[in-house]
């Protein structure tokens, strides 16, 4: 095991995907602007007959480059032949996860007509979790035959608004919404985000363009509590950042490609993912991520078991191999997100290597104390929010 890290032109520009209108394709956007009643499935019309003890199998839909890879074979996954070597059990990976609503578009038929949808693990950001779980178009797994995930799961990530105790979904990885920037070229530190309002980053300043993805961090920056924030504080927040976009103090909203914005010295300053900033800090020591000191929001991107899914107990199995220490410190080695289990660092701090070593005191692979203290999960935005909030957003952004 050795650390991998992926340079930036490698990494997905997609995973935490921009909010496209109303929520995506016109399935994604009926579905979350009004939650239709006919698409729920109940609980007792979630399983189907599980075949794991039978067919020692399991289909596993990722994003690319979102697992360790072997570097004289990129089609080895040296975790998973470790887990299918274990158990016997076969594992189909897929890297068929581009986008959010994208992926939501081509299940979501299968599932709403409650169908199989021919897999049986997949890994989507926990915003869009939030939907699957209100829908009922995942199954509740069974902490039981879950050990690790029960003893491991790191306790800021355990209790989701959307899903309390983690009953239907398990962090894959996690990650910070922070700020990014040049403190070379800008000259000073950032600390707060009002410090991105200062006049030396007028016009220097870019902010992401997804609802789901900028919120939360802007909401802190007025010191609004976002595990329990309301309607009037993302208003008061929304004129904030009007009058921000007509004075031309903010530069544009963006995806990732803030990435190219921040290393070309276009943009001093920005709104960031920490594991983003890990890769851009291999190429620039000057580029910076803070935590602000009123908080940022700290996400995941989850796995699920979707319904009818025919090898069930053989998906919760290879979730629970994630979370035994030795493999999640492996994968986080790989990956370079929080890794949502905090006993990892502690093998890799062991580890003989000092490239590996070193990732163990990296804040924005194990977040320290201090860090953590200032990192929460919003609350959530409900199908009935949505779209009056998506429209005051996107017209902010111009999308």
């Amino acid at each position: 095991m050795r650390a991998n890290p992926i340079a930036p032109s490698a990494r997905p520009v997609h995973r935490r995907s921009l909010l496209r209108a109303l929520g995506g394709g016109a399935a994604a956007g009926a579905l979350a602007g009004c939650g239709v009643p006919a698409a729920y499935i109940a609980p007792d019309e979630r399983s189907a007959g599980d075949r794991s003890a039978k067919d020692r199998a399991l289909t596993f839909a990722n994003w690319p480059l979102y697992i360790d890879t072997d570097d004289k074979d990129k089609t080895r996954r040296p975790s998973l032949a470790a887990f299918e070597k274990r158990t016997g059990i076969d594992v189909r990976y897929t890297e068929e996860i581009n986008d959010n609503d994208e992926f939501f578009g081509k299940i979501s038929p299968s599932l709403m007509n409650h169908q199989e949808t021919g897999r049986d693990l997949i890994v989507i950001s926990d915003w869009m979790c939030a939907r699957f779980v209100r829908l009922g178009w995942v199954q509740e797994m069974d902490r039981s035959r879950q050990p690790n995930v029960t003893k491991y799961l790191d306790p800021l990530l355990r209790s989701p608004h959307f899903d309390p105790g983690r009953k239907f979904t398990v962090p894959w990885q996690s990650g910070i919404t922070g700020i990014a920037y040049n403190k070379r070229r800008l000259g000073r530190e950032i600390r707060h985000v009002s410090d991105l309002w200062a006049e030396d980053l007028k016009g220097r300043v870019t902010l992401l363009s997804g609802l789901d993805e900028a919120f939360a961090l802007l909401l802190q920056g007025d010191g609004v509590d976002v595990t329990r924030w309301k309607a009037d504080d993302f208003h008061r927040m929304c004129d904030r950042i009007e009058k921000l976009v007509n004075s031309h103090h903010i530069r544009r909203f963006t995806g990732n490609d803030y990435i190219k914005d921040l290393s070309s010295g276009d943009v001093l300053a920005c709104q960031a993912y920490s594991g983003d900033v890990i890769q851009l800090q291999a190429d620039d020591p000057d580029i910076e991520f803070v935590v602000p000191e009123e908080g940022a929001e700290l996400w995941a991107e989850s796995l699920m078991v979707p319904n009818l899914a025919r090898h069930k107990r053989n998906a919760e199995r290879l979730v629970d191999y994630y979370y035994d220490p030795a493999v999640a410190a492996e994968l986080a080695a790989w990956v370079n997100y929080v890794c949502p289990v905090p006993a990892a660092r502690d093998i890799l701090a062991s580890a003989k290597d000092k490239e590996l070593a070193a990732l163990a005191e990296d804040p924005l692979i194990f977040p320290d104390d201090a860090m953590r203290e200032r990192l929460a999960i919003a609350r959530d935005i409900t199908p009935k929010e949505r779209p009056e909030f998506a429209k005051r957003w996107n017209a902010l952004a111009g999308l």
